[in-house]
């Protein structure tokens, strides 16, 4: 039997439970394209170029983590099919895929610039990410300490 890690005996920290469920390639992919309105599975084989038994594995393995949720379609001539539409955890990834976004454009974009950017859909204005404090006061990445949470003790 091989040796057991921290996440297989249950005293993962949720970072590594979340990547548990995020951390396999083209996962993150799925779900940017699923927040982008993509639901049906030629839409993301479309969008990704990805081969159709990855894609299928990554969407079953979103469903079972409750990420993405199955509903059944038919179109005219068409069998019964299944569609992909995101749970409310799904939508709350929003923020991690903006996150990723913002530190790959500062750190990896090309001369050209980002790919994309971020507006507000109705105003067009730029948004952006950041820590907020209980009084709804921005605060810097250099003042948020990580202390220990209820689900730390014991461990």
């Amino acid at each position: 039997m091989g040796k057991r890690n921290a996440i297989d005996a249950g005293e993962a920290c949720s970072i590594a439970r979340s990547l548990g469920v995020l951390g396999q390639r083209w996962t993150l992919l799925v779900v940017r394209e699923a927040l982008r309105g993509r639901t049906k599975f030629n839409e993301f084989h479309e969008a990704l170029s990805i081969s159709s038994d990855v894609l299928a594995l990554r969407l079953e393995g979103l469903v079972s983590a409750g990420v993405l949720e199955k509903r059944p379609y038919r179109e005219n001539g068409s069998r019964e099919r299944q569609s992909y539409h995101l749970t409310p955890a799904g939508r709350d990834l929003a923020l991690v895929i903006a996150a990723l976004m913002t530190w790959g454009d500062a750190h990896l974009a090309d001369e050209a610039g980002p790919p994309a950017l971020l507006r507000h859909k109705d105003t067009g204005g730029s948004v952006t990410l950041s820590f907020i404090d209980a009084e709804g006061q921005p605060v810097s990445p250099d003042d948020v300490i990580t202390i220990p949470g209820p689900g730390a003790q014991g461990r």
